[in-house]
């Protein structure tokens, strides 16, 4: 969260925010739905590949060259044709026999330029490559940076599968995109063009019959495109939710399976896949009309031409190998047709790609920092040279208000003052705003209303990423990703020695059992940290917390994972780590937070009581309450 040393030693955020997951019985969108902007996403696309035009024009080049060498092969090859005729035609008058001599220089020249037109395509494969990998590379760093920058709210609303369809599908579909169409769009204009020339310059008559199916062609593949965009639009989407259901599936398995939520997860599933899969067929089908309906066309055009050119021949108008090379290139001619259709095709689900992945990057960032944030790194106060002056851990919060939804306040005007080095409990039923105070304080969300303060200044005034840099954060919830022990430990102050990550395991109660285990500290955790108990999960997150040595601690419900032993051991733990540090504790086991130098009791998003366990015990008010039945004995 941070690179300072003092960076954020959390588990996860979020789960408290509307929008978390229903994890069955979700509502399935309407398919069909067309593209915002379906221009104007190619065009951000080539704005990316305008970066490197010079190799692009380079590419280009490659290409025409390479088509002009294979164009050019069907008529030298007519000449070799012609000259057969003519050397049989000899024989058969007794005037000469066939020119085998002139018939292999001609042959050499066909190797010769087929050998060369390879090697152009083989070097424009090879740079393109390079240019569409850059590409996609600064693609999928821009959607790391934006996922950075977005505020936890989006990722209340979008599921975790989502962004990473995003990331992996959309930009590998415009990668395959851009590695083999785009140099295939010009080698089919440069074939076309160039194909074109090399007919008049045989016969005319026989290319204007030619080109007369070019029309034709061209109305069938606009039909088939108008009626296939949606669905390839669509066929995008719904394979990014597959992705995120799935994911969210896989990701709680237990949870579905003790819930028996097997049979609803699969319904939602079939759903989706439903869409997808009427969506593909539907976009498959439409695409692969268009090659058969265009080589039916192009057939009736060469038919066409065979009937023309044998007349022309039989008058004496055209040569033998003339009328081979114009067939020739006529079965070449309808070829890049063909595939500019299936091109179109291609682009089309490129486009829907892309529009999915320039939403994401458009989509609305936290709200800047001002220009002259305040540093941490250095005096608060202007034009003070005294380095000393530091955070002291003095907050404030003057009539906070507060609603993940502009429809639903949860925080009303919430006030509390918090010296420096002092230990607050936050309790309170469910729902009361406890977490939400903790979000609001490390600007996951910024405050609808009022204001907060850290030693006097406002937390809007910081940089997001050095006000975060002061806090220490366990939550309920663990945290680990897919690493060794040490390394997760080490979150929390990246540059840490061994000797601090085993010094900051033995403060959290943590280094007696990771030594029990297989490789200790260097024991790998699965994806899902499933190969060590929750209770040892929390202690590595309490342990990145002490490693991290921040300035304020942030403690949300830290022990409710371990048991009554390992949670006194952990407390004592805490107890010292908190000592000279301003801490809250969010608790629903209260016993945890007797020793709290200030009680704040939430309900319906404001303090209805504060003051210490003795004094709040004596009023015998909301928290008297809340606090005895905890002991009750339902009998």
């Amino acid at each position: 969260m941070s690179g300072s040393n003092k960076g954020v030693s959390q588990n996860q955020v979020g789960g408290r925010g509307p929008g978390n997951g229903h994890m069955f019985g979700r509502n399935i969108p309407m398919a069909g739905q067309k593209a915002k902007d379906f221009k104007g996403s190619m065009a951000k696309l080539l704005s990316y590949l305008g970066v490197y035009k010079t190799t692009i024009m380079f590419v280009f080049l490659l290409a025409i060259v390479s088509t002009v060498f294979t164009i050019l092969g069907p008529k030298i090859l007519g000449k070799a044709t012609d000259e057969i005729f003519h050397g049989v035609m000899k024989q058969i008058s007794g005037n000469g026999t066939i020119n085998f001599s002139k018939i292999g220089v001609i042959g050499l020249w066909l190797i010769g330029l087929y050998v060369i037109s390879s090697f152009f395509t083989y070097l424009q494969g090879y740079v393109m490559s390079g240019v569409t990998m850059k590409v996609t590379y600064k693609l999928r760093n821009d959607i790391n940076e934006k996922i950075h920058k977005l505020p936890i709210s989006y990722f209340d609303k979008t599921s975790h599968g989502e962004v990473l369809s995003r990331i992996t599908n959309d930009v590998d579909t415009i990668n395959q995109t851009l590695n083999q169409s785009l140099t295939q769009i010009i080698t089919s204009i440069t074939s076309i063009i160039g194909i074109s020339i090399m007919m008049i310059t045989i016969s005319w008559q026989l290319t204007l019959a030619a080109l007369c199916v070019l029309p034709l062609s061209m109305v069938f593949v606009m039909m088939i495109i108008k009626k296939s965009q949606k669905h390839f639009i669509n066929q995008q989407k719904y394979l990014g939710k597959v992705n995120g259901h799935v994911e969210e599936m896989l990701g709680n398995h237990v949870l579905v399976k003790a819930f028996n939520g097997e049979e609803d997860s699969s319904r939602a599933f079939g759903e989706y896949n439903d869409v997808l899969f009427k969506s593909a067929w539907r976009a498959n089908f439409l695409s692969g009309l268009m090659i058969p309906i265009t080589a039916f066309i192009g057939n009736i055009g060469y038919v066409a031409i065979c009937l023309i050119g044998g007349y022309l021949a039989a008058n004496g108008s055209m040569t033998i190998g003339g009328i081979q090379a114009f067939i020739q290139y006529v079965r070449a001619f309808t070829q890049p047709i063909s595939q500019i259709a299936n091109i179109s095709n291609v682009l089309q689900q490129t486009a829907a790609a892309s529009e999915r992945v320039f939403e994401f990057l458009s989509e609305k960032e936290e709200v800047a920092e001002v220009s002259n944030a305040l540093s941490i790194n250095r005096s608060l106060v202007e034009n003070d040279t005294d380095t000393s002056k530091r955070i002291n851990g003095h907050v404030e919060f003057n009539h906070v208000k507060f609603g993940y939804t502009s429809e639903k306040t949860i925080i009303h005007d919430f006030n509390a003052s918090i010296e420096p080095g002092q230990k607050i409990a936050i309790v309170g039923p469910t729902g009361a705003g406890k977490s939400t105070i903790v979000n609001l304080l490390m600007r996951f969300y910024d405050v609808n209303g009022g204001e907060i303060t850290i030693d006097g200044y406002d937390i809007k005034l910081f940089k997001r990423d050095e006000l975060r840099s002061l806090f220490g954060m366990v939550l309920q919830d663990t945290w680990l990703f897919n690493g060794t022990i040490a390394d997760n430990i080490r979150f929390g102050k990246l540059d840490a020695t061994d000797e601090e990550v085993r010094n900051a395991s033995i403060a959290a109660q943590a280094d007696h059992f990771i030594r029990a285990l297989p490789d200790g500290y260097d024991l790998i955790l699965n994806e899902e940290a499933n190969n060590i108990s929750q209770g040892q999960k929390q202690l590595l997150t309490i342990a990145r917390a002490i490693l991290a040595d921040p300035e304020i601690l942030i403690l949300d419900e830290a022990t409710s994972s371990v048991d009554t032993r390992t949670e006194a051991l952990i407390q004592k733990a805490m107890d010292n780590l908190m000592k000279g540090r301003t801490s809250f504790v969010i608790a629903h086991r209260l016993s945890t937070i007797k020793n709290a130098d200030l009680i704040l009791c939430m309900k319906d998003g404001d303090i209805i009581e504060q003051g210490t366990h003795e004094d709040l015990i004596e009023k015998n008010g909301f928290y008297a309450n809340l606090y005895n039945s905890q002991f009750e004995i339902v009998g």
